[in-house]
C-alpha cells in the first residue's frame, strides 16, 4: 500500500456531474437604465419570470428603470407603503389636547423634583 499514492480532488473546485442531457431553461436579458448616472445594467431572467419595472443601479445604488425599446418604463410609487412615525402612532392613541395635558403634568413633576433636588443639595452643603 505504501507503493501506491492516493489521489484526491479539491473540494468545491470541480463538479463530478456532467452537463450531458441537461436542458437549460430559456432566458431573457433585460436592460435597466439608471435615473441618476444614466448607466445601463443588463440582467438575465428566466423567460417566463415576472420582470420588475425597477432595479438598483450597480454603480450608484439609485433606482434604474426597465428600458422598453428606446424609452424607459415608469414606476408608479403611489401604492408604496409610507412608514408610520412614532408621532403618527401616538396620534392614533391620543388627541393633541390630551398630549398637551400630559406634557404639562410631566413638566410640573420634573420642576418639582428639580426644586426638591436643589433643597437637598443645599442641605448637604450646609451640613
Amino acid at each position: 500500500m505504501a507503493d501506491r499514492s492516493l489521489r484526491g480532488i479539491r473540494l468545491g473546485a470541480q463538479s463530478l456531474q456532467s452537463e450531458d442531457g441537461v436542458v437549460f431553461h430559456e432566458r431573457a436579458q433585460h436592460t435597466y437604465t439608471c435615473t441618476v448616472c444614466a448607466r445601463d445594467t443588463t440582467m438575465t431572467f428566466a423567460a417566463d419570470a415576472e420582470i420588475p419595472p425597477a432595479w438598483e443601479c450597480r454603480t450608484c445604488g439609485a433606482e434604474a428603470l426597465l428600458r422598453i425599446g428606446e424609452g424607459t418604463a415608469t414606476v408608479d410609487h403611489s401604492e408604496d407603503k409610507v412608514a408610520r412615525t412614532h408621532w403618527d402612532m401616538l396620534l392614533e392613541r391620543r388627541t393633541v389636547p390630551e398630549l398637551e395635558e400630559l406634557l404639562e403634568e410631566r413638566l410640573a413633576y420634573v420642576r418639582s423634583r428639580r426644586g426638591a433636588g436643589d433643597d437637598a443639595a443645599a442641605h448637604k452643603l450646609s451640613a
